[in-house]
């Protein structure tokens, strides 16, 4: 839920996202969920993802990927919507977004199928 006492939400500009910032931020498996998670839905409240952790660890993966540049923040009323920055990330950083999401997919499939066996 998003608090209308915590600090304002800082985004980089497109010219100060870092790549290693960025790998850094995707190094994660949970923060990679979340990005999959908004390459395939545009717009998904904080509450809206099915994450293993407890909400203040799940705090620290958004801001972790929003100060990296790979997520933007809104607050909608009591809501904190979160959709990823693909058009900046795109032109920062060409085919990068991409190949992070087909990753993701494809460690996706291979987990379900380990646990298949």
């Amino acid at each position: 839920m998003a608090s209308r006492t915590s600090s304002p939400l800082i985004h980089p500009d497109e010219q100060d996202m870092d790549l290693f910032t960025v790998m850094a931020a995707l190094s994660d498996p949970v923060r990679q969920s979340i990005v999959a998670t908004l390459g395939a839905q545009s717009e998904v409240p904080c509450g809206g993802f099915d994450l293993p952790v407890g909400k203040s660890t799940s705090s620290r993966h958004f801001r972790v990927l929003r100060e990296a540049g790979l997520i933007r923040q809104q607050d909608e009323g009591t809501r904190r919507i979160n959709s990823l920055r693909r058009e900046e990330l795109d032109r920062r950083f060409p085919g990068l977004l991409d190949l992070v999401l087909r990753e993701a997919v494809e460690c996706r499939g291979r987990l379900v199928q380990s646990s298949a066996d």
